[in-house]
């Protein structure tokens, strides 16, 4: 019976999947579910990290050569947008010291402006890469390759912070290890001693303040300490000087078009940072929490946003912060209710407190970023890496030392490679060429001696790709002159394109030195790139692929029997 005037159904095409994908990046009722229980706890926990966050925020602005103003105006920013529209509901994001290390040679390089034009552009991959779904690629970087970084960039943090620890000027140049070595030149009879004694002061209070009580913020006490001190006092230190009372406004700086190539090596930078820091905070976030998993992919387009809006307002890009959402988690937050209460809790501040942001001494700020620099480093964990297996220990240091001598992208790039490199030689190692005995049962024992003289079977196990190809040539390559040899490949776990050219150029060799090959049990996948390489024709013709053991040894027979003449004996291979 037709169906005439019935509905006919609609199906989702790509413009309806791709509206749902973009709504799913929104927000939802869903984050804030709960919130009626934990709302005093989140406030709680935003009051906590607001203050943690304002020392850090101004010490990162400061570092990054783009002032305090920024980095306050960032944690603001940035933690508020990246709170509404990011994929965790407790994350905390703002200025972070693996981003200074990124801007500060943008800075040197290319002007104040061009962190604006770099930091949109930067969100806008970001963004993208959200919408993509590639929130999953952290699962791809091996955590050697990860630790090694964050090594490298605690040791960049450090190292930035020595001019204002000895109270001298930065010194010029971009590498940051030999802009401190200079910083040291300098300070011979031209130093502080005042400022490193802040210094000391406020790695002592830093220290020995959590001895005392767990929820003491640390940093801001050390930071109030010097700056009584120093008001006191009268000390002649370099301090954060005027302060804007007001939040900025909104600016974009002018751009020709043809300079955009230009600046879209350092976005890449910077949304490659981006990406992994707030992936990774909000990793670790969710083994401290005890509420839903985050959501990479919506992580991602919640952190491009901020990265679009923050350089805008005058602002740094941002990533998610592992030690303020760390705090946060502590402190009570379950809610991204916590995080906007962060960012209020800066704008008021800003709004009342420039006037004593002013005063605060440099060389205070530089004392929290290299204690934080040292926390930054899981000692625990780098110690595990190194005596687990040369490989992973090699990658953690070749990491670590290509962040401080190149970029953060530079020492990425090194750490993957060369985790690839010695992942695939270890894969290469698993390939293995064993001799088996064979099972041929007759009455007569020279017969059987005979059969068995003329006869070997070899199985291949493991991997065989363009890793081990050579490896596999050179150890067939001493296999005995014998009548046949039976080839056993369902232990054979995997085999590319040159795998199977290998294996089809080591039927030929054989076969040329006068031996037949025989093939048992490949598998069914191995088959279609063994026959697509052309390895399997010359066999097929022949009728020597057997699924089963017993059949290839009695064909073997019968070839063996068959041939009068001795081929020269060698050394089989072990």
């Amino acid at each position: 019976m037709s169906d005439v005037g019935a509905p006919t159904p609609i199906r989702a095409g790509r413009g309806s999947r791709g509206q749902s994908s973009f709504r799913s990046m929104l927000p939802q009722r869903s984050d804030y579910e709960g919130l009626s229980r934990t709302w005093r706890a989140d406030v709680v926990a935003g009051l906590t990290v607001g203050v943690v966050a304002l020392p850090l925020a101004l010490a990162f602005g400061i570092t990054s050569g783009l002032g305090a103003a920024a980095g306050l105006t960032t944690a603001i920013v940035a933690g508020l947008v990246a709170a509404v529209f990011g994929g965790s509901n407790v994350q905390v994001s703002g200025p972070t010291g693996a981003m200074t290390v990124v801007l500060v040679p943008l800075v040197a390089r290319y002007g104040v402006d061009a962190v604006v034009i770099v930091g949109v552009m930067a969100g806008i991959i970001v963004v993208a890469a959200g919408l993509l779904r590639l929130g999953r690629v952290l699962a791809y970087i091996p955590w050697p390759v990860i630790e090694g970084f964050t090594l490298g960039i605690a040791v960049i943090i450090f190292l930035q912070q020595v001019p204002s620890a000895l109270g001298v000027a930065k010194p010029e140049g971009e590498n940051t290890a030999l802009v401190a070595l200079q910083a040291v030149v300098d300070s011979i009879g031209g130093g502080s001693l005042q400022a490193l004694a802040l210094v000391g002061l406020t790695v002592a209070v830093m220290v020995l303040a959590p001895r005392m009580h767990r929820s003491v913020p640390a940093s801001l006490l050390a930071v109030a300490v010097c700056t009584i001190l120093v008001t006191a006092t009268g000390w002649d230190v370099a301090t954060i000087g005027a302060f804007p009372s007001t939040l900025p406004t909104p600016h974009m700086p002018s751009l020709d078009p043809g300079e955009l190539g230009g600046y879209l090596g350092p976005a890449f930078a910077v949304a490659m940072l981006a990406a992994i820091e707030s992936l990774l905070s909000a990793k670790v976030a969710d083994g401290m929490a005890d509420g839903p998993r985050h959501n990479p992919d919506r992580e991602l387009f919640g952190q491009g946003l901020a990265n679009v809006v923050a350089p805008v307002f005058g602002g740094m890009p941002a990533t998610g912060a592992i030690a303020r959402t760390a705090v946060n988690v502590r402190s009570g937050g379950r809610t991204r209710l916590s995080s906007v209460v962060h960012s209020l809790v800066l704008v008021v501040v800003v709004l009342v407190g420039s006037g004593i942001v002013a005063r605060i001494p440099l060389a205070a700020l530089a004392g929290v970023l290299m204690v934080t620099a040292v926390r930054m480093v899981e000692a625990p964990s780098v110690a595990a890496i190194l005596r687990s297996t040369r490989s992973d220990a090699l990658v953690l240091v070749l990491t670590a030392a290509a962040t401080v001598v190149f970029d953060l992208i530079v020492a990425v790039e090194i750490g993957v490679a060369a985790a690839a490199v010695l992942a695939l030689r270890n894969v290469a190692r698993t390939t293995a060429l064993t001799e088996t005995p064979i099972p041929v049962e007759v009455d007569d024992r020279e017969e059987h001696e005979l059969l068995a003289e003329h006869i070997v079977a070899y199985r291949i196990d493991g991997a065989l790709f363009f890793g081990a190809a050579q490896r596999f040539l050179t150890d067939f390559a001493r296999v005995a002159d014998v009548r046949v040899v039976i080839l056993r490949l369902p232990d054979l776990q995997v085999l590319d394109a040159t795998g199977a050219q290998a294996l089809g150029q080591i039927v030929a060799d054989l076969e040329q030195r006068g031996m037949t090959v025989l093939l048992k049990g490949p598998r069914p996948e191995h088959v279609r790139v063994l026959r697509i390489v052309g390895a399997l024709a010359h066999l097929d013709e022949q009728g020597h692929i057997f699924d089963d053991l017993d059949a290839a040894v009695a064909h073997a027979r019968l070839h063996a029997a068959g041939i009068d003449h001795d081929p020269p004996r060698t050394t089989r291979a072990a």
